[in-house]
């Protein structure tokens, strides 16, 4: 059965300009309505972090950087959430929005998605949950608190005007530097790094692959900390990951696939893109690089 949504689709092919080889896909979609949500608690305190990652790793670092602003909100008992401030600001506008407003905003790029992954630590207490939305599915799986084995450092560093430490760890194919203040006792971080005597300001891998950068403090906030109410495919870590592989190499094929839709793709001539569903090798790596089975 196919599925009926109403959508605004974006589709954008990015090239080598050296080879003129395909290195990305993307295919925005964007919905006019927001999913209900649940909420979990309330928060007490919420970090603002720079979130950078690079999309080809076979260029310039400098030139091949995406970027989004991530809030972490601090809960009770050791919950956490780590999503996307622009994703907040978008449901924020949506539902106060009219639905010519909706689609005129979509139309000129001001509705824009961020990054779509979401981590909540000790949810459900002692695990750790991600929950996604890839292409118009979303995926959500749980696993066990990670355990992080740091090494201090000597390194120290400034960030926001805190005097931080510095410590490393490998974790799933990946070496990573983070800076921490207990000037600031929570035992958290961006994404899923935690495990420190206070709380990690910047943390970036080994070759600058990603980073995240604390930019701003709210130490007296009380936004609730929600989860979406959807049906979510629930999965284990290695196949979330091969299906958002699945999707990136070939979205165009996956949307069709999934939804029972189809996109025609054409060049600037106006003339179909004979090779468009064809798959691509991606030109960098994921996060978490031990997912391959």
């Amino acid at each position: 059965m196919k599925k009926s949504f109403l959508i605004f689709t974006a589709v954008a092919i990015i090239s080598s300009a050296a080879s003129g080889k395909v290195m990305r896909r993307t295919l925005g979609i964007f919905e006019n309505s927001v999913p209900e949500t649940e909420i979990l608690a309330n928060e007490t305190m919420e970090f603002v972090y720079d979130y950078r990652c690079c999309v080809d790793t076979t260029g310039s670092l400098d030139e091949n950087i995406s970027s989004d602003n991530m809030l972490l909100q601090i809960g009770p008992n050791g919950l956490s959430k780590f999503s996307s401030y622009k994703n907040l600001t978008v449901d924020s506008i949506i539902m106060s929005s009219t639905s010519e407003q909706i689609f005129s905003a979509a139309k000129e790029g001001k509705l824009n998605n961020g990054e779509f992954m979401t981590i909540y630590k000790n949810y459900p207490l002692g695990k750790l949950t991600h929950t996604e939305k890839i292409c118009q599915d979303w995926f959500r799986y749980e696993e066990e608190m990670p355990q992080f084995e740091w090494e201090m450092t000597d390194s120290v560093a400034s960030v926001l005007g805190y005097e931080c430490q510095s410590a490393k760890c490998k974790f799933r194919g990946r070496e990573w530097m983070v800076f921490y203040t207990e000037e600031i006792p929570l035992s958290e971080g961006p994404w899923k790094l935690y495990g420190l005597p206070g709380l990690i300001m910047k943390a970036t891998d080994e070759k600058g692959h990603y980073t995240f950068e604390c930019i701003g403090i709210k130490s007296k906030a009380d936004r609730p900390i929600t989860i979406y109410k959807v049906p979510f495919n629930k999965v284990k870590r290695e196949d979330y990951y091969d299906t958002k592989h699945r999707y990136e190499v070939n979205p165009y094929a996956y949307f069709e696939a999934t939804t029972g839709g189809h996109i025609t793709v054409t060049d600037e001539a106006g003339n179909p893109s004979l090779d468009a569903y064809d798959p691509i090798e991606l030109p960098y790596e994921y996060i978490e690089r031990d997912w391959k089975k």
